[in-house]
């Protein structure tokens, strides 16, 4: 409940990430909740217990805390490590590049990979249950030996075996299904004013009034995806029994079905998102009525199927249907280059963004990549626990008859195309920072010349420190091309995607091409090392998701990388983590229209938080606006934002942003800040003449020792701002010109 009569002129700070606390926030021991609740809300230092850290003079220091929206629940949080892919999939379509979309391709294709997704997810279940337990542990002695648990699926013909094992991946979708619909309990009742925004975001702003609803297209593409993943597992387990009381012929038109109801999910994720939810709910309960009979059909067809034999090589259609995913994903990849790069070229009058205009594809190869790591680690570590190791390879052959257990041949060549990342990544990283350094250096050698123009001979230590911390800031920009070197990589490994097809991995190829066995059995290794080193990723992910679920401090780390990864509504893949901004920007956006009734408000972002703040004055009416003053402090909204999402964060709408608030707008930022930096720099998308929107802070603000202080000014970098004189000179002035 809100305890604050009267008018009052409020400064408003909006924390960055990594959910820091209210008391921190304020730079005061005791507060109070003013509105909101325990996910996010509203604090103020108590009545009769001081004034804020940093405060101005008659002007009230309020805190929004939102960072319990990401780093809250302890489930949450844990869950969301397990959704990292499907996260990265929905943020790469916000990476896209500015300009109209005319067909809507990239959308197209964005939604598109994020079905093939959801596919590999369903088929890792598959081949855990269906092919490593059903097909090839059970009827192998060596598998099934002291494990009753397993031994009594034996005497359950092959058939009736698969049907029943189909209930896992069923479960596993559900599972997935639950975590995005609870998650996103905490963000309802923060709706915009409009009631659902346009199904079709191709000319999509930050200003559209229903930007940040994404419940009606988020709802719609779960509906899509859960019906992809029961049709995946349906012509899986068709393709894997004989033909049993229905017949051949049956049984080859239940399998046209199942394959037509995986067409019916690739084509309604190619269409627009009715905007009609009466439409909707028709065209759903359609597809869901058949999705049920159809499924329901392939279990009682799985069940009446005659005892097929099993345990030699891999579940019949499965090797192929890995194979068939990593290649659509791998030509979708192609286009979505193609299609990007075109885009981007064809954009005129915005910043060049950074990555060539390629964070699109970049953002979707890491998306498809860490989920075949994940698909990889899960099929193989199950089989080694199931088999004792004898995963096979040059050295360790199958047995004439059955066993050991064989993943499929796709999985191999992630495990090598995993390690090869790595390792060429760590290389260029290395490379490029190395070469970059010389002139990092030399940059901030000519700011500190600048700033500390006479040094004395003790304080040339502290002026190396001073330098060496403004090169470091530098590194973020370097790193693009790690990232391109990340999509060459994956693009040079879709040449395996022909191997996959016809069921030759890589030590098999070597063996071949080697002549006498040698290289076979090198690659073997490497390709072992390669299984066990993005086995040992997901494992680290893992225990951080566990250590996330026992530990605040580990979930406020967590959080850091869902803050940036859940900044975006949900339009491409619906079991990523939720949007936490369609509650905050929403929620800033009532408080602040409420306390604009009562007096001036200034917005005081810091890093993340400005950006918060930048997209709620968006959403504001402009009689509201008027009322409302910007500060931002550590901001990345023109060094990473703008250049990262041109098409909602670009130069014409940091423009846009500042006419709307008739520039009543100050950046303070410093070259020691490896985040932060000026908003507005030279060139025609500035201020008017005369405006001053960017305020540079030296850093340190001395390198001399205090007289009356023991140790010489900190380097403070990203944080704190609000301690310095210039923060509280930008209130005064800001409050003064909104008042």
């Amino acid at each position: 409940m809100d305890q604050t009569p009267g008018r009052d002129t409020v400064e408003l700070r909006v924390h960055g990430i990594s959910g820091v606390t209210a008391e921190r926030i304020l730079d005061h021991p005791i507060v109070v909740r003013v509105a909101g609740d325990t996910h996010a809300g509203f604090f103020r230092p108590r009545p009769g217990s001081g004034t804020a850290g940093g405060a101005t003079e008659g002007v009230a220091v309020e805190a929004y805390r939102w960072g319990s929206l990401t780093a809250g629940a302890a489930v949450r949080t844990a869950s969301m490590l397990l959704l990292l892919p499907f996260m990265l999939s929905n943020l790469a379509i916000w990476l896209r590049p500015a300009g109209h979309d005319r067909w809507g391709l990239l959308g197209l294709l964005c939604r598109l990979l994020a079905g093939t997704l959801t596919a590999t997810f369903v088929l890792a279940a598959v081949g855990v249950t269906l092919d490593l337990v059903g097909w090839q542990c059970v009827p192998y002695p060596g598998c099934r030996a002291s494990r009753p648990y397993l031994a009594w699926l034996h005497a359950v013909p092959s058939g009736p075996r698969l049907a029943l094992l189909s209930i896992v991946p069923l479960v596993a979708l559900w599972v997935v299904w639950a975590i995005g619909t609870r998650s996103a309990r905490a963000f309802e009742g923060f709706s915009p004013l409009a009631a659902q925004p346009r199904a079709d975001d191709r000319d999509q702003s930050l200003t559209d009034a229903g930007f940040w609803q994404d419940a009606h297209v988020t709802g719609w593409l779960r509906q899509v995806h859960v019906v992809l993943g029961i049709g995946t597992l349906d012509v899986a387990l068709l393709a894997g029994v004989a033909p049993g009381g229905i017949g051949a012929i049956g049984h080859v038109v239940l399998f046209v079905i199942a394959v037509g109801l995986l067409g019916a999910g690739v084509v309604l994720l190619a269409l627009p998102v009715p905007t009609s939810p009466v439409r909707a709910r028709r065209i759903l309960r359609i597809l869901w009525a058949t999705t049920v009979v159809a499924t329901v059909l392939c279990l009682g067809s799985a069940t009446l199927a005659d005892a097929a034999p099993s345990g030699s090589g891999k579940l019949p259609g499965y090797e192929g249907a890995a194979a068939g995913v990593v290649a659509t994903q791998g030509v979708l990849l192609v286009v979505l280059a193609v299609v990007t790069y075109t885009r981007q070229r064809a954009a005129e009058g915005d910043e060049h963004p950074v990555l060539r205009g390629l964070g699109t594809p970049i953002m979707a190869a890491a998306a498809v990549s860490v989920g075949a790591a994940f698909t990889a680690t899960l099929v193989y570590r199950v089989a080694d626990a199931l088999d004792h190791g004898d995963i096979p390879d040059p050295i360790r052959p199958n047995p004439p008859i059955v066993g050991p257990l064989e993943p499929p041949v796709a999985y191999w060549w992630a495990a090598l195309a995993g390690l090869a990342a790595l390792l060429i990544g760590a290389a260029v990283t290395w490379v490029t920072l190395l070469l970059s350094r010389r002139r990092r250096r030399g940059l901030a050698a000519r700011i500190i010349e600048r700033d500390y123009p006479d040094v004395s001979a003790p304080d040339m230590h502290r002026l190396r420190l001073v330098r060496e911390t403004i090169a470091r800031s530098r590194a973020t920009e370097e790193l693009g091309p790690v990232l391109v070197a990340f999509l060459l990589i994956a693009s040079l490994g879709l040449a395996t995607v022909a191997f996959d097809v016809i069921g030759i991995g890589p030590t098999q190829l070597a063996d071949r091409l080697g002549g006498d066995g040698s290289a076979a059995v090198v690659l073997a290794y490497v390709t072992d090392a390669g299984v066990w080193v993005i086995s040992l990723l997901v494992i680290f992910l893992l225990i951080l998701g566990f250590r996330a679920y026992r530990s605040a401090q580990t979930r406020r780390v967590v959080a850091v990388l869902w803050d940036l990864g859940t900044f975006w509504p949900r339009t491409v893949h619906p079991f990523a983590p939720p949007c936490y901004a369609a509650r905050a920007v929403p929620e800033l956006a009532k408080r602040v229209t409420g306390l604009t009734e009562r007096g001036p408000v200034v917005i005081s972002g810091h890093s993340h938080g400005s950006v918060l703040a930048a997209a709620t004055i968006l959403q504001l009416p402009p009689s509201v606006v008027a009322r409302v003053s910007l500060l931002t402090y550590g901001s990345p909204l023109r060094r990473t934002y703008a250049r990262l999402y041109p098409a909602y964060f670009g130069p014409r709408t940091l423009h846009d942003l500042g006419g709307r608030l008739g520039w009543r707008w100050r950046n303070l930022w410093r070259d020691t800040d490896p985040i932060g930096g000026p908003i507005f720099p030279p060139g025609p998308d500035g201020p008017p003449p005369g405006v001053d929107v960017d305020i540079r802070l030296r850093d340190p603000r001395s390198l001399t020792i205090d007289p009356a202080d023991t140790v010489p000014p900190p380097i403070e970098g990203h944080w704190p701002y609000h301690t310095q004189t210039a923060y509280q000179a930008a209130i005064r002035e800001l409050t003064h010109r909104s008042g």
